[in-house]
């Protein structure tokens, strides 16, 4: 029996068996003395089942084109042509929601020079194409589309339902925002675009964290990336994050140069007031970046140096649906001394023992010799499966690393100290989209923070290894629902955990402590966007629950941003949040790290470490009329949850830990005026920033961030392939606390202490800095481009004043001494870069 059911199914499976086309035609011609006239480009694609030759001719050839785009025709007795299946296609595009006409809407044949856009009815009509042609349908406000021509063929016109393409409502509302690349958002936040970045003065190339500076109400008190203070509030108190994972290092070089690489970081948010209810922690402000998230068609990449490192990148595509983005920098420092890097050297090092020649470890007979480089690589991989999802895997990684050895002259006794940072981040995500209506995203990370000291003292055998880690594992997931063209309403869930540990170690006195604190946070958010079909009115209101478990504690955390146009160049704005953090950065010792370094990062525990929570409400108007832009806001913002140790106090008050506050009132204003080829603008800051701790004596004085004035006065101009900026920052000095004026210090069995006058009651003098930089554009090659730039930080080498504190050469002393951090002098940079 099973014999013949094998005998009975066998012909039958040998009758399905398929062929290549190209390899069927040969047979049929010697089978029917015939011959067949194509192109070989026609055939090669198609397979046919295997013809049974006892068949008639006609039958299969029909057969064959039944399973082919393919037309047979005969022309005489024996010979025969193949040509593609051709098509009339006319179709009707409306859109899928209204059901208008979608006029103007581009059609192209895929693989030709043929296209045609649709009429007033919506109508487009392709007499003669091939069958298997592929149409690429594509729109403003409305997702591509790619159809088969055989699938559309006829008349009358068939009625193609186009959809349109959501996105969130972030309307924009300044194009050209001081220079080209920075736009301004409806919602308030500023977005910078590091494709289109033109130029601004002291950047010769961008720089993520150096470019945010140029907004009204963000700053570095000492001129670093790793100290940005966003209206008064300190470096850790903003929310930095990098394709959604939070990161807790930002700067190389201790700080002087950002360690996100410009040229994969597609956009850049910053947020002051009135963030989404997605964003967790960060109660000062907010910096999201964004590398590239599409899938180019063709390679493209980049290389350049400067006089501090050189650097790469990649995007390849390795397919239509997958590709991979590559970058990498690398300092020259260790082996190439530039004017640049003795500047930073000397700016970063200038009071640590590297260079402090009042310090007890360092003197006259002492040879010192240096070893810095750092480093940084990102890799993203990108995956679309179909056009309803997206995958996104990526990773990034930091270092900073510094090795010190320092020798006695007359006995050759040696000692090596070093220091290690190092930040490694990566996570994936799933974007998807269910319906036009209804589209979800899904991430998670994982970061890790490292930073590693061994310091040896030359003159005796002590050592003191101090590190600080930071874990962080997280998930989230939010979801958007269109409720109709105007309203959007977004949902979500995220969860992370977060570890950090803290080790001391001695060898002599032995001493080792080590410390180790673990919170889990949940959090719902929800949030309604509204914008009119006017787009008069912008309105998103959300809230944000959080739930510490270790502490019990829910936070709820109200989020409000409207603008409302009064006419059609004047609108008002309003923003109102509240947020909450559970890490801070904490000063232990001034010397921590080498002294390069001092702050490190701790958990809240809810007693002497409270949670850190911010309320912010601001109010502005802005006027917004071709070129010209002028806006003014008022802000009122009061932190809570503050200690003393994470205020880098540097006077009687250093060694307390306790907890406060500080409240910031101020107003930011801005007047920018451009044109196609330059743009220049005026921006001033007013706040008084105070402090409140209850335990201290006296309770209020002003924060050590207090900056009452600060000034910006800058313009950019563009001449073909130059371009050129010049600019000029001023801010009143910030405070510092100096020792009693004959009464310095006093004596005691336990050590000497140093007498102040009441905290943050001096102030250091004005700070004014110049800085100007240009650019020059030109081809190398066909598809080759190229970058020629300058840029000159402090032209004029004016002496600034960053910081002064005092202390005492041991607790013995009688005499204190003055400790001057300077800023950077004149330092000059040059960058050279390829684009391919």
């Amino acid at each position: 029996m099973t014999c013949l059911l094998i005998l009975c199914i066998a012909p039958r499976l040998y009758a399905q068996k398929k062929e290549a086309l190209a390899e069927v035609l040969p047979v049929l011609e010697n089978r029917f003395d015939i011959k067949f006239s194509y192109s070989d480009s026609d055939i090669v694609p198609y397979r046919v089942i295997s013809p049974d030759l006892s068949e008639q001719l006609p039958l299969i050839l029909s057969r064959i084109e039944a399973q082919t785009e393919l037309v047979f025709k005969k022309l005489d007795k024996r010979y025969y042509t193949i040509t593609r299946q051709r098509a009339e296609v006319c179709i009707t595009l409306k859109d899928a929601v209204t059901g208008a006409p979608v006029t103007g809407a581009t059609i192209e044949i895929r693989e030709s020079n043929r296209a045609t856009i649709t009429d007033t009815l919506g109508n487009f009509h392709f007499p003669d194409i091939p069958g298997d042609a592929v149409l690429h349908i594509r729109s403003l406000g409305y997702k591509t589309t790619d159809i088969r021509a055989a699938e559309w063929m006829g008349t009358p016109c068939k009625t193609l339902l186009f959809h349109p393409e959501y996105q969130q409502l972030d309307e924009v509302v300044v194009r050209q925002f001081l220079t080209t690349g920075l736009q301004k958002k409806s919602d308030g936040s500023v977005t910078i675009s590091t494709e289109k970045f033109g130029i601004l003065p002291g950047l010769a190339e961008p720089d993520i964290l150096q470019t945010i500076q140029a907004l009204p109400g963000v700053e570095s008190i000492n001129e670093t990336v790793s100290n940005i203070n966003i209206r008064g509030g300190s470096h850790d108190q903003n929310l930095i994050l990098w394709d959604g994972i939070k990161m807790y290092q930002s700067g190389h070089f201790f700080g002087l140069i950002s360690a996100f690489n410009p040229y994969l970081t597609r956009d850049v948010s910053v947020i002051k007031n009135g963030a989404s209810a997605r964003y967790g922690d960060g109660v000062s402000g907010t910096v999201d970046m964004h590398s590239a998230n599409t899938i180019d068609d063709h390679f493209s990449g980049g290389a350049g140096f400067n006089l501090i490192g050189i650097d790469a990148f990649a995007r390849i595509p390795l397919h239509k649906k997958l590709a991979v983005h590559l970058s990498a920098r690398r300092s020259a420092t260790d082996f190439i001394t530039s004017p640049t890097y003795n500047s930073y050297f000397e700016r970063v090092f200038q009071d640590s023992k590297i260079t402090d020649i009042h310090n007890q470890e360092v003197s006259e007979n002492i040879e010192r010799e240096e070893d810095f480089f750092f480093y940084d690589a990102s890799l993203k991989v990108l995956y679309d499966p179909d056009e309803k999802h997206k995958i996104r895997l990526n990773a990034t990684f930091f270092n900073n690393s510094l090795l010190y050895d320092e020798s006695t002259v007359s006995t050759s006794e040696s000692k090596q100290s070093s220091l290690d940072q190092q930040n490694l981040a990566f996570g994936g995500s799933l974007e998807s989209e269910w319906s036009d209506r209804f589209t979800s995203a899904l991430t998670g990370y994982y970061t890790k923070y490292n930073l590693n000291a061994a310091n040896y003292t030359l003159f005796t055998d002590q050592r003191l290894i101090l590190n600080n880690e930071v874990l962080e594992t997280g998930v989230k997931l939010h979801t958007n629902y269109k409720i109709s063209n105007a309203l959007h309403w977004l949902n979500g869930y995220q969860f992370y955990e977060v570890g950090i540990s803290n080790t001391d170690d001695i060898n002599t006195p032995r001493f080792r402590r080590k410390h180790k604190d673990v919170i889990k946070n949940h959090a719902a958010f929800s949030e309604i966007t509204y914008q009119s079909p006017s787009k008069n009115t912008y309105a998103r209101a959300g809230v944000r629950v959080n739930y510490i478990g270790k502490f019990k504690k829910y936070i709820t955390e109200p989020r409000l941003n409207i603008r409302q146009k009064l006419s059609k160049y004047l609108a008002a704005e309003f923003q109102g949040e509240m947020r909450s953090q559970v890490t801070n950065q904490v000063v232990d010792l001034q010397r921590d790290f080498l002294g390069v370094e001092k702050r490190r990062w701790i958990l809240a525990n809810n007693d002497d470490l409270p949670v850190t929570r911010s309320k912010q409400v601001s109010l502005g108007v802005n006027y917004n009329k071709r070129s010209f832009y002028a806006g003014l806001e008022g802000f009122y913002k009061t932190v809570e949850g503050i200690t003393t140790s994470g205020q880098e106090f540097q006077n009687q008050d250093q060694y307390l830990r306790t907890s406060g506050s500080y409240t910031v009132k101020g107003l930011e204003f801005l007047v920018n005026k451009k044109t196609g080829k330059y743009s220049t603008w005026l921006s001033y800051t007013y706040a008084l920033n105070d402090y409140e701790f209850e335990a201290l004596e006296p309770s209020g004085f002003p924060n050590s961030l207090d900056i009452r004035h600060s000034v910006s006065f800058a313009g950019t101009y563009i001449m073909k392939n130059l371009k050129l900026a010049l600019g000029l920052n001023w801010h009143s000095g910030k405070p510092y606390t100096r020792p009693q004026e004959g009464n310095e210090v006093t004596e005691r069995e336990t050590g000497n202490t140093i007498n102040y006058h009441p905290s943050n009651s001096d102030r250091l003098p004005q700070f004014l800095r110049a800085d100007l930089s240009s650019t020059y554009n030109f081809s190398i090659s066909e598809g080759v481009d190229a970058t020629l730039g300058i840029a000159i930080l402090n032209i004029f080498n004016k002496t600034n004043t960053l910081d002064i504190y005092y202390r005492l050469e041991d607790d013995q002393s009688t005499e204190v001494q003055q400790v001057e951090n300077l800023s950077l002098g004149i330092t000059p940079n040059m960058t050279f870069r390829v684009f391919f």
